[in-house]
C-alpha cells in the first residue's frame, strides 16, 4: 500500500486535528506515515512554521489544514 507523509510534531494542534479528519478519507486506500520534523533537523529546517504539511510522493498535498478536495484529487488517481 502507498503511504502519504504527514510532517508534524507533539503538541500540535493543527496537526492533530487534520490527522484526525484525514484518517477516515483514507482508511484502506493510502497509509499514513506521520514524521516528528523535531525527530531530523533537515525536517525542522524545512517545515518548522508550516506544520502540518501532507504530501505524496514528495508532492504537496495541503499544509496548515486538510485540503479535502486535494485528497479526493489524489484518491482518484490511486487504483
Amino acid at each position: 500500500m502507498k503511504s502519504l507523509d504527514v510532517y508534524s510534531r507533539q503538541g500540535c494542534h493543527l496537526c492533530e486535528v487534520l490527522i484526525e479528519e484525514m484518517m477516515p478519507l483514507l482508511r484502506g486506500r493510502l497509509e499514513v506515515v506521520v514524521h516528528d520534523i523535531d525527530g531530523r533537523e533537515e525536517w525542522k529546517r524545512e517545515y518548522d512554521t508550516r506544520i502540518p504539511v501532507v504530501e505524496y510522493d514528495g508532492e504537496l498535498i495541503c499544509q496548515y489544514h486538510l485540503d479535502r478536495d486535494a485528497l479526493a484529487r489524489l484518491l482518484s488517481n490511486i487504483p
